[in-house]
């Protein structure tokens, strides 16, 4: 299956159906009912992220509200044309700009919250739409990456490295060239830099004056006046070693029009039949990869509760419970009920409970704009 533009029927966006509010303390006692019995897989989207200052793709301001907005399709980055050139100029320009913002992130209270479920063996298994690593980042002193790899699942892909990987080859974030060649990513972004002094004189300045590019879930940025033609992909240096002229380049995330690997798709399929129930968090469901997780859950009678602030894709299914409140405001607290004494006395989850940011992203008159 390729991933597709995502998209929310018209009708639930226009209606007020999805809008039905609860409190915090009834919410923390109906996930907390919902979770008791454990043996949960959950599925987390951008909206997870937003506290970690990564905007999400819908909701205020999101960049698929933007009906003008144009993403880069995978034929589109891989053609070898003129115009699959300039593509990929456009792509490794915006992407050099919003990579580190996206490396840098630091886990928020929900990110923290979800790892003591997990932790406590309430949730064996998560699927993630996110290519942030946030959720490993905010477990990695517990688990091990074996661990990581068995019990969470990154649907499209991944931008993060952490601890050591940032420095050898088993770096989960890598680049491709079209010949096989692998580098990690930072490796490839000190290329990018290399190639591209006036860039990184402007990269440069941004961090020095404090200013950050509106930066998207996937590394991408808004740019405005500005033009792409300066900016140099730098050829894979083992193809040029073996004689051959090559700048085609593809980070580890998935492109709208590229098939999601056969086995990341059964993976996910099987996290699903495995669970006794599915709780979806901060997701539109939008994607089809994702929502056609939350159908598989319907058609096997598993119980499935969806916390979402806005609408989203599944509001009009029979069978699923929607709660329209941020995670930020209850999964501390639904920890706390569900572990009782043990989120008070086990140091592990209470260094969990304690921990997280929540630096929620700018307003869009940020959007960083560089004219040549």
């Amino acid at each position: 299956m390729r991933v597709s533009v995502p998209t929310i029927p018209h009708i639930i966006t226009a209606s007020g159906a999805s809008k039905q509010t609860i409190s915090p303390a009834a919410a923390v006692d109906r996930i907390s009912d919902f979770l008791a019995p454990g043996n949960v897989t959950l599925l987390t989207g951008a909206g997870v992220s937003v506290a970690s200052g990564i905007r999400a793709y819908r909701g205020k301001d999101g960049r698929y509200m933007n009906p003008n907005y144009q993403p880069i399709f995978y034929h589109e980055l891989t053609d070898e044309s003129e115009k699959g050139f300039a593509f990929r100029k456009r792509y490794w320009l915006r992407s050099y700009l919003g990579y580190p913002p996206v490396r840098d992130a630091l886990p928020n209270t929900s990110h923290f919250a979800i790892s003591a479920l997990q932790f406590a063996s309430y949730i064996p298994r998560l699927v993630t739409q996110n290519v942030d690593g946030l959720h490993h980042k905010a477990i990695a002193h517990l688990w091990g990456p074996d661990n990581m790899q068995k019990k969470i699942l990154e649907l499209h892909g991944t931008l993060h490295c952490f601890g050591e990987q940032q420095t050898n080859s088993s770096c989960l974030q890598r680049v491709h060239c079209k010949r096989g060649h692998v580098v990690p990513r930072d490796i490839f972004q000190e290329w990018l830099s290399a190639s591209n002094p006036q860039w990184k004189a402007f990269v440069d300045n941004l961090e020095k004056t404090g200013q950050k590019p509106r930066t998207n879930p996937d590394g991408d940025v808004e740019l405005e006046g500005v033009s792409y033609a300066d900016f140099v992909v730098p050829e894979c240096p083992q193809c040029t070693l073996e004689g051959q002229q090559n700048s085609v380049h593809k980070p580890e995330v998935i492109f709208f029009g590229e098939s999601i690997p056969s086995q990341i798709r059964d993976r996910s399929f099987y996290d699903i039949e495995q669970s006794e129930r599915v709780f979806v968090l901060g997701t539109t469901l939008a994607t089809y990869s994702a929502f056609r997780l939350v159908k598989r859950a319907l058609e096997l009678r598993k119980p499935v509760m969806l916390l979402n602030v806005g609408p989203t894709r599944a509001d009009e299914l029979p069978g699923v419970e929607k709660l329209e409140i941020s995670s930020s405001l209850v999964l501390r607290d639904v920890v706390r009920t569900l572990l009782g004494s043990r989120a008070s006395q086990d140091s592990a989850i209470v260094h969990l409970l304690q921990s997280g940011i929540h630096q929620p992203p700018a307003e869009d008159y940020e959007i960083i704009s560089r004219k040549t």
